[in-house]
Order: C-alpha cells, then structure tokens, then sequence
C-alpha cells in the first residue's frame, strides 16, 4: 500500500521483492501495526517523506534471506522491525549512546519503505528478536507504540503517580506495565469517552476521566500522548512540585501561553524523540516480565485506509493491525 503524495489514499500496487544489500536482511511481514506516526506522515504533518514510500514500522516478520556481512540472524527467524532504520555510528549523539538523536538517522515507513507489504528490507543491527511469549499480532504494537511509550516511562522518572494523556495504543501497554511496577496510573481520555475510561480502569488505572477533568490527587509525573497542544498546560497544572511533563509524540499541534506559575517550583517540560536499540531490548525484557498484553484488531492490509481513518477518528481500542 504506496503513499504517493501527502493528504492522498493510500494505493494499492504491485513492486519487485527487494534484495537486500550489505548488512541488511530480507523480511517476509506477517504483521505490520498502524501507528498515529503513519496518519502524520499521511497528513502532511511530518516534512519530506521518501515518494513514493511503503508505510509501516510497527513490522513483525520472519527472515527469508540475509545480505552479505550479516550475523545473529538466521533463515525463518522472527524479528521485528522499528521506527528506527539505521543510525550513521560516527556523529556526536551516536558516540555518545545517543543514537535516537543521530543527525543521519534512516526511518522504517518514512525516509524508507516499511511494512505495509507483504515484505521489505531492513539493516541487520535494528531488527529485534521476538519474545516466544507473543504472536506476531501482538507484538506488532510493542514495537513502536510500546517502545516509544517505554522511552517516555523511563525519562518520567520513578514517579509514583503517573497520568497518562490520550489513551490509545502506547498509553495501553504503559498502563500495564506502571501497574505492574507498583505505580498508580491516572489516565485521561477525551471528554465523555466512558468506554476508554472503562477499558483503562481494566488494564489498571486506579482513576480514570476525561481531559478537562482534575484528577483526585497531585500527580508526580505525566506522560502525554495525544498530538494536542493544549494538554500541556493542562498536564503542568496536574503535576506538583517537582513533577515532570513529558511529550511523547512526534508531532504535536501548537501549544498555547501558559502562565509561568504552571512551570514554577521545578517542574520539567520535556520531549522524547525516536528510540535506541537499547529502548528495545530492555522494553521487551519489561514487557514480558509484566506479561504485558496488547489489545488488537486486524485488518486485511487492502484496508489500510479504513485502519487510518479510524485512527483518525479515534475509533480504535488498543492498536490495529495490518495482514498481508
């Protein structure tokens, strides 16, 4: 399913398999997950995407064939395949252990083709092991909504109260995982969505409510996953003293004036970017410690433009699911 220009539909095509090159190994997809990332770059909210470019980085596939140079990697092996491409080594944010940051990075379904195919190509040193304990479908989502959800958990610090803004795929692994580390999770939902307050009750939240409502208590921290600008003064004022904010997506609409009370007292105001391969590994060892479980939905992947505008209507419990 190729995007050919921004704000189009997807289109339904037929391209040669690739071959991979130095490095890089053949994957035969089994399961691509649709991630809020796939609308922005749909929408034209994200710059200078490769055209025409196969979406996708929430891949899970087996091994068909591997390119000259590779190891740890074997024929019929599961792995996945993340936001996260390929990283240039040398720069100074991957020589620091930086490489979210790296000023060369490549990404999965935006700068080259992801997983809404039945196969793609993609470098040796990103693809991840799959832990036995999940099928393909659900561990699809873990391998951006999980991870980039992880990379905000662990810059929130060790927060007992955690609130978690916009309750969608990333928000419903966390809660799990919080949960089960002993914290308390405050999710917060659009106005008058009971059935998402339900479902976060399920999965662990101690209180569940609508945005524009102030939770019981002083939060120690909140994580903010809806791409609203708004939510920012609204998190600050939850927060206490030395409680910290973090904006865990990667576009976010413009955020408004806030007063300089809502930051005072050493509260933090941050953002996270992208993930390293470590973020995976130690994701995946959390995940399945705390037996994390994802709520899909599967979809032909004919479908991909339903899965999107569902995604965009906020239509989805958990986290769709593309098969080819």
């Amino acid at each position: 399913m190729v995007l050919e220009r921004p704000g189009d539909a997807l289109v339904a095509s037929e391209l040669p398999i690739p071959s991979p090159g130095q490095g890089e190994i053949l994957v035969r997809v089994s399961r691509c997950g649709v991630c809020r990332t796939d609308l922005h770059i749909v929408d034209g909210e994200l710059p200078a995407p490769r055209l025409p470019l196969v979406l996708g980085h929430e891949v899970v596939g087996t091994v068909e064939e591997v390119g000259p140079g590779v190891s740890g990697h074997r024929i019929g092996a599961r792995v996945g395949v993340p936001w996260l491409a390929r990283t240039c080594g040398s720069c100074p944010y991957c020589l620091a252990g930086k490489e979210n940051l790296c000023e060369r990075a490549v990404f999965t379904g935006y700068s080259r083709d992801g997983g809404y195919a039945e196969y793609l190509v993609a470098d040796a040193a990103t693809g991840i092991p799959i832990p036995d304990m999940y099928g393909d479908e659900e561990a699809a989502p873990l391998l951006c909504a999980g991870l980039i959800g992880y990379r905000a958990y662990r810059v929130a610090g060790d927060a007992l109260r955690l609130g978690l803004f916009g309750f969608g795929a990333a928000a419903h692994l966390l809660a799990q995982l919080a949960a089960a580390e002993g914290r308390e999770v405050y999710a917060f939902t659009r106005d008058g969505d009971l059935e998402g307050q339900a479902f976060a009750r399920s999965l662990g939240a101690v209180w569940a409510g609508g945005s524009g409502e102030a939770p019981p208590v002083r939060l120690d921290a909140a994580i903010i996953f809806a791409p609203i600008g708004a939510l920012v003064p609204i998190a600050l004022s939850a927060v206490g003293p030395g409680g910290t904010v973090v904006c865990a997506g990667i576009h976010m609409s413009e955020i408004p004036a806030f007063p300089y009370e809502l930051l005072w007292k050493e509260r933090v105001l941050r953002s996270v970017a992208n993930l390293t391969r470590e973020d995976g590994r130690l994701f995946l060892e959390a995940a399945s410690r705390a037996s994390i479980r994802a709520e899909t939905e599967a979809l032909p992947l004919g479908d991909a433009n339903v899965a999107l505008a569902r995604l965009r209507e906020g239509k989805v419990k958990g986290a769709l699911v593309l098969v080819p």
